[in-house]
């Protein structure tokens, strides 16, 4: 008998101990992010550093690449400096590769560069143009390359990109980084809300990385800060590189349609009854009549199709000329894509040189100026070498962050894991909410859902055979 006892009425029956409180906010919630985190961590973690290692690689390939080609790219500028006509420099082009058809020609966007002219050829690689670059002094070949995407990008270029988008398997390998860039930003938001939310004695080990000697504090305090700098471009590099995944992609430009943020075409046709092209921005841009159709054989030339450009509107001096096909005109664009953004294009008719449309970047929708300019960012040709440089940074401290994280899981066994069923901890007030936005982005983004469901798979199958386990004693070896 206690004291308790003793000043007890006899009526007064013993006390039924209160349930524990069920923790409510960022407390009932931490253990499922922390949960989450884990596994996204272990198993995913690998193809984030794959995709870190070969996008590090990419961006150090786009200063490379003027190396490695210097001389195919840059050529003495002589003393006149007197440059040859373009449309010269394209018979050059036309006797070094009789076998190609010119489709479009780049020149030089400064003193000492080269002009690239593309050719459609049966001897390049699929999905590449043969670039045939030209002396434009001297109207000498310097040389002969392919030539990929709106980039142009270069033959060390191309290869390090396949390695980036699909380790060259194609189809197959590109689902490999779309599974990369749906979990990034779910790693990278869960670790800040995990390391944010953890208990310190002062607000500077927040931002700065703990010192001593090592272990795991000291790593997981890299792992945080760390993360913590990088998180918005972690985000970014997620957020760009689903734009033209294959799956989530789709799902990104149905919705970018839907609000109006879809990119507008430049119409370059010009029909034999003297209508230019009928498409959605055929002549709005310019104000210009509808021209007649050329006769057959009539061509002002690349040089007055260029010269008709300029005067329209066109001034960087870094423009990509696309040929006239049969049935269209010139369509002469600026490329110059560092800030500020210049890409504004006209189609000129091949009869006359009068302009037929005009598309200006700043007529772009919001989203559509904002879709352009992210994935140029993500290509590292936005800022240039500043672009590339930052991007280089973000993917080594993305590997450094899968390391530590790595090191850190090694370092804790084999003690005891994140427990499972942190689910059953969360409000349904808060629950409720969190699965259906779960359902949504799942839906949105394919891969993340999948995976999350093999996630889950995985973790109820681990726990089933712990508890079995536990039943049954006599059938662990």
């Amino acid at each position: 008998m206690t004291i308790d006892d003793l000043a007890r009425p006899e009526s007064a029956e013993p006390r039924t101990p209160e349930p524990p409180a069920r923790p409510s906010g960022w407390a009932a919630l931490r253990p499922l992010v922390l949960r989450l985190h884990f596994y996204a961590g272990v198993l995913v973690a690998p193809f984030l550093l794959v995709a870190a290692v070969s996008g590090v690689l990419y961006a150090l390939s786009v200063p490379a690449e003027k190396l490695v080609y210097a001389h195919e790219l840059e050529v003495p500028v002589p003393a006149d400096a007197t440059a040859l006509p373009l449309s010269r420099q394209v018979e050059l082009a036309r006797a070094a590769n009789p076998d190609g058809t010119v489709t479009a020609v780049w020149p030089g966007a400064e003193p000492g560069a080269t002009t690239r002219v593309l050719m459609a050829d049966p001897e390049a690689p699929e999905g590449t143009s043969m670039g045939v670059f030209v002396d434009p002094y001297t109207g000498e070949i310097r040389g002969q390359l392919p030539s990929y995407g709106s980039s142009g990008a270069l033959p060390l270029r191309t290869w390090i990109s396949g390695l980036h988008v699909d380790l060259h398997l194609g189809e197959l390998g590109r689902n490999y980084s779309e599974l990369a860039a749906s979990w990034l930003w779910v790693v990278a938001l869960g670790g800040l809300l995990l390391w944010i939310g953890r208990r310190r004695k002062n607000r500077r080990a927040l931002f700065l990385p703990e010192r001593g000697p090592k272990s795991r504090r000291r790593t997981l305090s890299w792992h945080g800060t760390v993360g913590l700098w990088t998180v918005a471009g972690l985000v970014a590099l997620s957020a760009t590189g689903l734009t033209w995944s294959r799956y989530a992609g789709e799902n990104i430009g149905s919705v970018q349609d839907r609000l109006g943020g879809a990119t507008p075409a430049l119409s370059a046709a010009v029909t034999p009854g003297g209508a230019a092209g009928a498409g959605e921005h055929a002549g709005h841009g310019a104000g210009h009549h509808p021209a007649p159709a050329a006769p057959k054989g009539t061509d002002i030339g690349i040089d007055k199709a260029v010269a008709a450009a300029r005067a329209a509107g066109i001034d960087s001096p870094e423009i990509s000329v696309v040929l006239p096909a049969e049935g269209a005109g010139y369509v002469v664009k600026e490329t110059d894509k560092q800030f500020p953004v210049e890409l504004d294009s006209v189609a000129v008719n091949p009869a006359d040189g009068t302009v037929l449309d005009e598309l200006r970047f700043a007529d772009y929708p919001l989203l559509a100026q904002l879709t352009r300019i992210g994935i140029d960012a993500h290509m590292g040709v936005f800022l240039g070498l500043f672009n590339q440089l930052a991007l280089a940074a973000l993917g080594l401290a993305l590997v450094l962050l899968v390391l530590w994280g790595y090191r850190m899981w090694w370092l804790r066994r084999p003690g005891r894991p994140v427990a499972r069923g942190a689910w059953r901890k969360v409000p349904p007030t808060m629950l409720l909410p969190l699965l259906a936005g779960t359902a949504l982005v799942a839906w949105f983004v394919p891969l993340l859902g999948l995976s999350l469901l093999l996630f889950v798979a995985v973790d109820a199958t681990a726990g089933l055979v712990t508890r079995l386990r536990r039943r049954n004693p006599a059938t662990t070896p």
